[in-house]
């Protein structure tokens, strides 16, 4: 597992997909046609809970991001962590699908992600 990765390539959140998509790939040896934008994080891609967040941790170290505790409450595809963390680093608006006092956390732990 690596959490040196390079980042510089990763400008929007579809970058930011193609980024988790290549560490899961690399890293847990998880068939790419797994890693669609509508797999359900715990049952269609294989991972457990402890891998998962060892992936989520591996996003926050190399963005320097913050996930709110109850990440995994808010989201349900592996689009929905794409575009969580590319919004925490500041590369996307505020995703439609998270709740309010989530996202009064999220914004409050990463200056970068608009709270609107």
């Amino acid at each position: 597992m690596s959490f040196d990765r390079d980042t510089s390539d990763v400008k929007n959140w579809m970058n930011m997909f193609r980024w988790v998509v290549k560490l899961i790939r690399d890293d847990y040896g998880v068939a790419e046609e797994k890693l669609t934008r509508h797999a359900h994080i715990e049952t269609d891609i294989g991972l457990d809970v402890e891998q998962v967040e060892e992936v989520l941790e591996i996003i926050s170290t190399a963005f320097s991001i913050r996930f709110p505790p109850g990440t995994l409450d808010e989201v349900v595809k592996f689009e929905e962590v794409c575009m969580l963390a590319a919004w925490l680093h500041g590369l996307y608006k505020r995703p439609e699908f998270l709740g309010a006092e989530f996202v009064a956390k999220a914004a409050s732990l990463n200056p970068r992600a608009q709270a609107e």
